[in-house]
Order: C-alpha cells, then structure tokens, then sequence
C-alpha cells in the first residue's frame, strides 16, 4: 500500500489538474461563470426558505442562517458521492492509455467539492452577518469538522467509484439514496421538531452529526458533538486506508471492466 500511496503523490500535477479542470466545467460556458460559486448557494437557499416559511409556515431562529449552512454542508456530500460515480468510468480514454492509481480520481472530485464547499462558507458568512450573528471561539473547531468531513467523503466517494466501475445501475439508483438521506437529515428543518424516540436517528446519521457541529460552532458558539465527530474521523481513517489498499490489488479488475 506504501508504494501505492507514494504513486498517488507523484501524480500530484495530475491532482491538480483535475481539480482545475473540474471547477472549469461547472460553470464553463455560462454568461455569469465563476459567479456562480456565490449565486448557487444563495439560489438553493432561497428555494428552500420559500418551501419552509412561505409554502409551509414552518419559522424559527435565524432560520435564513440555518438553512444556508445545512444546505452548503450539505451540497458537498451531494455533490462528491454524485461525482464520484463516474469520476473513473468518466475518464476510461485516460486510463485504458497509460498507467494511473485509479484512486486518484475520486479523490480529485472530493477535492474540488471541498473548494465549492469554501465558497460556499462566504455566503454563510453573509447570513450569519445579516442575523448579526458573530461566531465565538467553538468558530475555531471548523477546520477540524471539515476535516472529518473531507476523510469521511474519501472513504465513500473511493467505495461509490469502484462499485460504479462494476455495477452501474448504482449511479441510477444513488440519486434515490440521496433524496433519502436528505430528508433524513435535519438539512432544512431542526433536529427537535422529531419525537424523543426517533433522535436515534441522528446517532446513526454522519451528515446529521457534521450539520449539526457547524450550526453549533457557527451559530449558537457551542462544542460541536466531539464524540461523535472522532468516531466518524476514525472509521473514515481505517475506511480510507482500507479502500486504497484494495484499489492496490484490484486496479486490473478495473481495466477489464472498462
């Protein structure tokens, strides 16, 4: 596995390449371009505060800040899983011409997710000021809760690629989990408004867990869920390891199926 992971850095131009090259494409050819990175988030926000509070009724403290957050949080798992899909099926001319650890690629498209991500914390920032809301020292356990969340995609987006490789109705069927999870995770609504008896939940639930530690640490200046958080970073850790491992041995399955 060593030897993998010192091919991995010595492609590292490559990285770089792909994490550029994908954040051209998403906006490549469009009138407002970059602008973009700013406007989706806003737009995403605001469709949602319509759902909630207008279609229905639902209102609630800094409601405008709490949504933003859970939804730019939010839209990194998305879009990560999404891309991981076909980030190694998506690029078989490449691959079928030289040799590249394929791992190299799904870790490119969480990459470039979590550059969106950054972005995507500025309109955060934009609501929390308009709410007058200053976050407090907890605001310097962001790093680390990004952090968990970036090793904890890695380990995802590395099973998500290989099992696209080989069975490719997942893609298809990937979408469904998603609208799943999201409307299983307090992504547009608080984790109170469920019965005692299902805040089970939110103990099995990742991303609940890491939107739930940004609201605490951006909005309301408390601890994000610690415990939790280093339970998830460890699993990812060892999930993580285990993946690039098995992409080690089982790079030339890979190449047949493609």
């Amino acid at each position: 596995m060593s030897e993998y992971l010192r091919e991995l850095f010595k492609r590292k131009d490559l990285m770089i390449y792909l994490v550029t090259s994908g954040l051209k494409a998403q906006y490549r050819n469009t009138f407002l371009g970059y602008l973009w990175w700013i406007l989706d988030p806003l737009l995403m926000g605001a469709v949602y505060y319509f759902l909630r509070v207008v279609v229905l009724g639902m209102e609630g403290e800094y409601v405008g800040a709490f949504l933003i957050t859970g939804l730019v949080a939010w839209h990194w798992i998305n879009s990560s899983l999404k891309g991981a899909a076909s980030s190694i099926s998506g690029r078989s001319r490449i691959i079928t011409q030289v040799y590249l650890p394929k791992a190299i690629f799904p870790f490119a498209v969480n990459i470039t997710q979590l550059i969106n991500f950054s972005f995507g914390l500025v309109v955060v920032a934009i609501f929390l000021a308009a709410y007058q809301i200053v976050p407090g020292s907890r605001a310097l356990w962001l790093p680390v809760i990004m952090a968990v969340q970036f090793i904890f995609l890695a380990g995802l987006s590395l099973v998500v690629a290989y099992l696209c490789m080989f069975i490719r109705d997942i893609d298809n069927v990937l979408t469904h989990v998603m609208r799943i999870w999201f409307w299983g995770t307090p992504v547009i609504w608080e984790a109170g408004r469920l019965d005692e008896q299902y805040h089970f939940i939110f103990d099995i639930n990742p991303a609940a867990i890491l939107l739930i530690s940004y609201r605490n640490v951006l909005m309301y200046n408390a601890e994000p869920e610690l415990g939790k958080l280093a339970l998830i970073g460890g699993l990812s850790v060892i999930l993580t390891l285990y993946m690039i491992r098995f992409y080690h041995l089982n790079e030339h399955k890979i190449i047949k199926a493609l």
